[in-house]
Parts: structure tokens; sequence; C-alpha cells
């Protein structure tokens, strides 16, 4: 069955995913934004700004930077891709189809307009879909133009926890990363797990890992005497395409 495109009460386009075993997905068209993401108790397990009225581009759940998602280059591009309106993606690259109801292909072409502000053409698509305990998210980048680029991708997620506290980021020791608040200085991280001890992070907030790691987060969710585990896999972003 086709996936249905909605307007939420904000007036902006969605699309619900669901898989059997009962977790579910709602990702916004504008920005290619996942705002919602519940496991098969129907707890949410992403987090979103309540005062995100008025704003271009919302705040939590998991938003996509692209073509430069960090400040190690000149241009900012924190808003590039959030504002913009994506497509479903009908012919995408490995020949899927938007007939599941728990995966969808999305798509994003640069336009004219884009030029002025980075002057290469790409198109940037992505696979979105959900199993049970499962959220995948698949890009590719495609130049569509007559030169060269690199760039740098990102997926920021934003997490529900219940006690930033007892938050740990696990899997960082001995990478090397740069301090934006050091004037990029290059430091090795020596502990073994990074902890908060608020919204403020400190230094680690400003940081930028150069090397490819396997994340692991530790955090309660939706309860004291509730623990979860996410796995993260994070790969070298920064390539080129011609």
């Amino acid at each position: 069955m086709p996936l249905n495109v909605i307007k939420d009460s904000n007036g902006l386009q969605r699309v619900s995913l669901s898989e059997p075993g009962g977790s579910s997905l709602e990702v916004l068209l504008n920005g290619g934004h996942v705002v919602s993401w519940k496991n098969d108790r129907g707890e949410e397990l992403l987090f979103i700004r309540n005062k995100n009225a008025g704003r271009s581009a919302i705040f939590g759940g998991i938003s996509i930077a692209f073509p430069q998602a960090t400040s190690l280059v000149p241009f900012e591009a924190n808003e590039y891709v959030r504002t913009r309106l994506w497509s479903l993606d009908c012919s995408p690259l490995d020949h899927t189809s938007n007939d599941s109801q728990s995966s969808v292909n999305l798509v994003l072409g640069s336009s004219d307009k884009d030029l002025k502000k980075w002057p290469c053409r790409f198109e940037l698509r992505i696979r979105i879909s959900i199993s049970p305990g499962k959220l995948t998210l698949m890009p590719s980048v495609i130049n569509v133009g007559d030169k060269s680029f690199s760039f740098t991708f990102a997926m920021r997620n934003c997490l529900s926890v219940s006690d930033i506290s007892e938050v740990r980021v696990e899997g960082l020791e001995t990478l090397d990363y740069l301090d934006n608040s050091l004037r990029k200085e290059r430091f090795t991280e020596q502990a073994d797990a990074l902890t908060f001890d608020g919204e403020t992070t400190g230094r680690r907030e400003h940081s930028w890992y150069t090397n490819k790691a396997f994340l692991m987060l530790v955090c309660g969710i939706h309860g004291i005497n509730m623990v979860r585990v996410f796995h993260f896999l994070e790969m070298s972003i920064k390539q080129c395409c011609q």
C-alpha cells in the first residue's frame, strides 16, 4: 500500500511509518526531518523542543546537515537542507519502492537559487526504515553537475532521556578531536566515557572528532528504573564526488 502524505496542524507535510512489531516513525518532508520514533510500547525515544512554532527549522528529533556540517570550514549550512521541502523518491538507487509502510525514500535536488549559497549541483537521497528496536537512515549523495566537490554530512540525533546526569557516551577513547572553543586545537580523548552535568556540555559540546568511531549511548528513558542503550555506527563523513 502506498505511503500516505498528510498535512499536520502546522501545515507541514508528514509521513507516518510503522512495522508489525509495533514501533512507529514520523518524518516531515520539510527538511527530511525525523520528528518521532516510538518503540513497541508507544514510548517516544526522540526529544523535540516544545516551542518550535514560528521557527524555520525544528529543533530536536533527527535532522540532516549538508553540504557542510561543521564549522571547520567557512560555509555555515545548519539550515541549508533543514528548511527545504523534500520529495518522495520514486526512483531510489536501490530500486526499492515507497509501497512499504515501514520505510520511505526521500530526495532533495539543488536548485538554481541554491547555487548562490553553494555553487555545486547535487541530489541528496535518504532511505529511512524501521524494524523492531532499530531505526536505519541510509543517505547517498550524487553529483549532477560538471565539477567535483567535497562535502561533510551529519545526522544530528536528539534522544529523549529522563536524567542527563545518568547519560554516558562510550567509544571515543583514544580518538583525536579538534576543540572549536580553543581555536581548533587538537586533543586526544582520554576518558573511557563522556558524562554530562546538564544541558550545556562544556568543551565537548564544541568538539569535532576526526576519526571513525562506534558509539554507545547509555541513558535512562521514561522512568528511573528503565535503562536503554543506543548503538551508533559513525563513519567518516567527508567525501568527494565527481
